[in-house]
């Protein structure tokens, strides 16, 4: 029996309207691995006659590009029953596949389609022609393009000349947002306390393959020893299938832009000498690749009293789990893979990131539980003021700015302990740092946890609002 399917309300329904067209649909969906691309598709094409196919991952050596077409050859056998396919040209198997799908509803997904067309240049050409055609003369035919390199989608299909107007609908799959990740701990989700739920969300974020491998029976503390200090475990292994899979020879330069942002976020500048190569087009195009899988992002801070964006983008590790693998999965590797790790190590240290991280991720959520239309908003994310002459340098974890001059600042804390007045001190000099000439503003302190607060936190009614964890686990985004 499959796991139940939780969430994606929205993107089924944006696949289910392409059901009441008159014409045949060009779908891509794209997004990291793991985060339910198969089986989004899969969810969405129950009820018809579907026909699934996968492109094989790309071994530099093993994979090429004829044995892509024998695979391809071999699924239409095993799905249409079709025999003494050639396999020397895409013209000929997509002319066969075109001829099995001319009438009734049908939907083809063609699953990782970076992997089936990376290593044949004529594949996409010869998909688009297929296309133009044959396939979308049945105007009950649906065809899904899925992958996981959405660098590979965006550059090769979306942004191409030879796909432009053919695209019906393209949809990024983002993580599941925390009240949906709530659902994994069914039928035991009010019995679990939010503060176990975090500690396993801290490391798997909100991605639903290591969500479904979660036993809500066990303690967190254990899963996550199942999950990454075993070399059974799904997660031990995981970071090394995300980046030859989807990287290829340039593999060691990408993790070497992760480990660096594992340390803290990045200017371009930092970024580059840390890999010790000059700022150019390749470095972009590396971010750019990484931004668009969805494991690192973009921000930059903004004038408070402009509101205009600085040109200086800071970049940040967004993925939790790539955080946690580089952090404390790698440095016990080969204690791992020999069997010698027996419980946890100490991570602690890390939680305040991990927590920080999972927050930012879910901010729409937070808009929902601080009862903000996101119409009010005119800059928002994290907030970093530089040290000038004229001020000193502030850092604040996630800053709103609202119209009608109106700061909300959320101070993100983790604390194995329920947190203190010193959370009061610190938030304090950060307003007092802040920088906002001309303007007065109205300055709401957020305080955003995951463990409790002292009864004296709350009757110092510093803080305007004082959001518990469990409320992302709760409220809809």
């Amino acid at each position: 029996m499959s796991t139940p399917f939780y969430g994606r309300e929205r993107e089924l329904l944006l696949l289910k309207e392409r059901l009441d067209m008159k014409i045949a649909s060009l779908i891509v969906i794209k997004g990291r691995r793991r985060i339910g691309k198969s089986r989004l598709a899969e969810e969405f094409s129950k009820p018809f006659k579907t026909i699934s196919i996968e492109g094989l991952p790309p071994d530099e050596e093993a994979i090429t590009a004829q044995i892509q077409r024998v695979h391809f050859a071999t699924c239409l056998q095993k799905e249409l029953g079709l025999r003494g396919l050639k396999t020397d040209d895409w013209d000929d198997l997509f002319w066969h596949l075109a001829q099995a799908t001319k009438k009734g509803r049908i939907i083809l997904i063609l699953d990782e389609i970076n992997w089936m067309g990376s290593k044949d240049p004529t594949f996409l050409g010869k998909l688009k022609t297929a296309w133009d055609k044959y396939f979308k003369k049945n105007p009950q035919f649906i065809c899904i393009l899925s992958g996981s390199m959405s660098g590979w989608i965006e550059k090769n299909i979306l942004s191409s000349t030879g796909f432009l107007g053919r695209i019906s609908l393209d949809l990024t799959l983002e993580e599941l947002p925390l009240f949906e990740c709530n659902h994994f701990w069914r039928p035991f989700e009010k019995k679990i306390a939010s503060f176990e739920k975090f500690k396993i969300l801290s490391v798997t974020g909100g991605i639903p393959r290591y969500l479904e491998e979660m036993d809500p029976k066990i303690p967190a503390d254990e899963m996550i020893y199942r999950f990454c200090f075993r070399k059974e475990g799904l997660l031990f292994s995981e970071f090394k299938r995300i980046f030859s899979d989807l990287f290829s020879k340039k593999t060691a330069t990408y993790k070497k832009i992760v480990t660096r942002l594992a340390q803290g976020d990045a200017s371009l500048l930092q970024i580059c000498e840390a890999l010790e190569i000059e700022k150019g087009g390749q470095i972009s195009e590396y971010l750019s690749d990484l931004e668009e899988t969805q494991y690192i992002s973009r921000y930059c801070g903004w004038s408070l009293q402009s509101g205009k964006k600085t040109k200086n983008a800071m970049y940040r590790l967004k993925d939790n789990y790539i955080r946690f693998y580089l952090k404390y999965i790698e440095p016990y590797s080969d204690a791992i893979a020999k069997g010698k790790v027996k419980k946890n190590p100490a991570w602690d240290a890390i939680m305040g990131l991990q927590f920080e991280n999972l927050i930012i991720n879910h901010f729409k959520q937070l808009y929902s539980i601080l009862n903000i239309s996101p119409d009010q908003i005119i800059n928002d994310g994290p907030y970093i003021q530089r040290q000038t002459r004229s001020h000193s340098r502030c850092q604040i974890d996630y800053l709103l700015q609202l119209k009608y001059n109106s700061l909300y600042l959320c101070e993100i804390k983790y604390s194995s302990k329920p947190i203190d007045l010193d959370v009061v001190k610190e938030v304090q000099k950060k307003i007092e740092a802040l920088y906002h000439p001309k303007i007065c503003f109205s300055i709401r302190p957020v305080l955003i946890h995951v463990n409790g607060v002292t009864e004296a936190v709350r009757e110092s009614s510093f803080f305007t609002h004082i959001i518990d964890f469990s409320q992302f686990l709760l409220y809809r985004s």
